[in-house]
């Protein structure tokens, strides 16, 4: 049996009082309701309620203690299926509600993307990247209702270009902040974005992903696999051995200026390229057993491998297959270019 929500006109009313009573008590109802179902209509209606209750808040320290507020009810839940549900609730709502939001409004909505996102990450840390959680997070941001479904037109592209544009950062971020994550299978995460890719012929589409998301991953990539001793160690065109003159004529050796570390460390140290379940099923009695980190010579060559056979798909329009070649290929002379080897 499924139980009603009781906060809707709560959560959505004009008085702040109120409206943080109502987010007080529906962290309460989450918490000790996870186990039991709620229908698609009641998550529908509460979702309703959240979006306004987040649209009323007007200043900025209230609006990011409430976007992180709601974010970490994704955790609050024991129950995972009720966690997803709630998290397919709020990529629905916000789909449904985008294409209403004013230049006044996006940027707090922004945020809340932003926060929803970094949640959905420690989610599938707390899962333990199990393959029935990412199947079901792919399936919230790539099925029907989702925002990066890539078959219904009024789906708003500003919101699939903006999950594109923080993904790897607050993919990053939440494996920072958990010292024992597993590492991250990258195929799995990346997969709804490619085949976005693949089925839009949209040039802008192409290039948003490709400048926010790929390029950026697979720079990060190859700039890990580099040798440390072949990044510069002066940010300088002159010699690092060249030295300059104080005020009063003495020649001093140039101050050493380290160079800034590598992007996207926490992923480009701890990841994979697939859950393996043959792997998880072994864990079960070794809690060393698992997938293991790849370097970020092998994470690179399985996520060029992924975007080739993808673009290779029978379902991959004509436009779309040309632009992830040559995207391919660009990404596999970046690697030859920096004298990196590889077997893709």
């Amino acid at each position: 049996m499924s139980v009603a929500p009781p906060l809707g006109k709560e959560l959505a009313s004009t008085d702040k009082k109120t409206r943080d009573d109502a987010v007080k008590g529906l962290a309460k109802f989450l918490r000790t309701t996870s186990n039991k179902p709620m229908s698609d209509l009641e998550m529908a209606k509460l979702w309703k309620g959240i979006f306004y209750c987040f649209w009323l808040s007007d200043k900025p320290l209230v609006q990011q203690e409430l976007a992180a507020s709601l974010a970490d009810l994704l955790l609050t839940m024991t129950s995972s299926p009720a966690s997803f549900h709630f998290l397919r609730g709020f990529w629905e709502a916000m789909v449904r509600e985008w294409s209403g939001l004013d230049y006044l409004r996006i940027d707090k909505y922004y945020l809340l993307v932003r926060k929803f996102v970094n949640a959905s990450f420690r989610l599938l840390i707390r899962e333990k990247w199990s393959k029935s959680a990412l199947e079901e997070y792919e399936n919230i941001l790539a099925g029907k209702g989702g925002p990066l479904y890539p078959e219904d037109r009024r789906i708003p592209s500003g919101l699939g270009y903006h999950l594109a544009d923080i993904y790897n950062e607050e993919l990053d971020k939440a494996m920072g902040t958990t010292e024992t994550a597993p590492p991250v299978p990258l195929v799995p995460l990346t997969t709804p974005f490619f085949k976005l890719n693949a089925l839009s012929p949209s040039p802008v589409t192409h290039k948003r992903l490709h400048g926010s998301l790929f390029d950026p991953l697979f720079k990060a990539l190859l700039a890990h696999a580099m040798p440390s001793d072949s990044v510069p160690n002066y940010r300088s065109t002159t010699s690092g051995s060249a030295l300059s003159r104080d005020g009063d004529g003495q020649r001093r050796k140039r101050a050493r200026v380290e160079p800034p570390p590598p992007p996207l460390p926490s992923i480009c140290t701890n990841a994979c390229l697939q859950y393996d379940e043959n792997e998880e099923s072994e864990g079960d009695n070794d809690a060393s057993a698992g997938p293991k980190p790849l370097t970020p010579k092998e994470l690179r060559e399985g996520l060029l491998k992924a975007m080739f056979e993808i673009a290779s798909g029978e379902d991959t329009k004509e436009v779309s297959r040309k632009r992830m070649y040559r995207a391919w290929k660009e990404a596999s002379e970046q690697a030859e270019d920096a004298h990196i080897d590889s077997n893709i």
